[in-house]
């Protein structure tokens, strides 16, 4: 499954994209963004593999954001940049971007990118996973500063974290470890591994999940496989991607 954002403030535009993406099975749509700032604010959030990327935007632009973007620790996402004129085709692939649309789209256009975006995603897949042999995954550990000492924790043992008062809890199976690393900091150390943000301040593993409950104004809970059944909020949005996540 590709996790996919789109970024586009015309709303018939972005209907359309949606509608196109939605009939693909292997994707997962994120939350929408219509400026490039609130790309930038969904883009920390979700983490999403493949942006599609509008190059004209109310303020920064899309080239501004996905530079921006770029600059970000951790594993770069892929960039489809959707425009009404094709010169911005070179400022797209100055950023290395895998393709471009032109509106309005085309499907059999639209197919073309996805044939590129998986064949991409099975390259970066087939890499890290050639990566995580060499590395011997199954002895792979975290290091987390608690202020103190280096902590050696294996990611499959923990149960969620939580930002508390400028510090990070992070629940293990044995004790809560308090660092003053953030938790996007922790997500990135922990890309790779089944863990969701099911609200903008938790970090769950999703293998440690053992029931879904709806609360209210649609959101839901999750409750937690540990001693104490810890419950955590899911907001709307996050709900729809949670679910997409269980369908695979």
């Amino acid at each position: 499954m590709m996790r996919v954002l789109i970024a586009e403030d015309e709303q018939l535009v972005r209907e359309e994209l949606i509608y196109l993406l939605e009939r693909e099975e292997d994707v997962t749509l994120c939350p929408e963004a219509t400026t490039g700032d609130e790309l930038i604010t969904l883009y920390k959030e979700y983490r999403p593999d493949v942006i599609f990327l509008d190059v004209q935007m109310p303020g920064k632009s899309g080239i501004e954001a996905a530079k921006e973007i770029l600059k970000d620790e951790g594993n770069p996402p892929l960039f489809i940049f959707t425009t009404a004129y094709d010169e911005y085709a070179v400022e797209a692939f100055e950023i290395e971007a895998v393709d471009y649309l032109l509106k309005p789209y085309d499907e059999r256009r639209f197919q073309e990118t996805m044939k590129r975006l998986r064949k991409k995603l099975a390259q970066q897949e087939k890499e890290s996973k050639e990566m995580r042999l060499k590395q011997n995954s199954r002895t792979e550990k975290l290091l987390i500063d608690d202020g103190e000492k280096m902590i050696v924790l294996s990611p499959e043992s923990i149960y969620y974290a939580v930002p508390n008062n400028r510090m990070l809890e992070i629940h293990t199976e044995q004790k809560v470890i308090y660092s003053r690393m953030t938790l996007q900091e922790l997500e990135k150390k922990l890309k790779g591994y089944p863990f969701f943000r099911p609200h903008r301040s938790y970090l769950v593993n999703i293998e440690q999940i053992q029931e879904i409950t709806p609360w209210f104004n649609g959101t839901s809970n999750i409750k937690l496989k540990d001693k104490k059944k810890t419950v955590i909020p899911v907001s709307r949005s996050a709900k729809r991607v949670l679910f997409k996540i269980f369908e695979r």
